[in-house]
């Protein structure tokens, strides 16, 4: 599995966690859905693509204001977290960065 796809499943998991501890949602509301989408479409159409760093850093910010906002709230949240339910994955981005 390659870079982009890794980061596109973690991204997913932040956004179930968010939803699933913060807001107490068994599913992802269609919001936070098109939410995950839109990462996934940014992190597939990047132009630095296998060579990237976490979006945090990059040069380029490739978000809508709306989109960038939503995301880093709900990274605040769940990075923490991510160290309990998905330790390889929480693991993973704090090497890269």
């Amino acid at each position: 599995m390659g870079r982009i796809e890794r980061e596109k499943q973690t991204v997913r998991k932040m956004i179930e966690l968010y939803c699933r501890h913060h807001l107490k949602e068994k599913t992802m509301p269609d919001e936070y859905q098109h939410l995950a989408e839109f990462a996934c479409r940014r992190l597939d159409h990047c132009k630095y693509s296998e060579q990237k760093t976490a979006c945090k850093n990059c040069p380029t910010h490739c978000y809508a204001p709306k989109e960038r906002e939503q995301i880093r709230r709900i990274m605040r949240w769940a990075g923490p977290r991510m160290i309990f339910y998905s330790p390889i994955d929480a693991i993973r981005h704090i090497i890269k960065k």
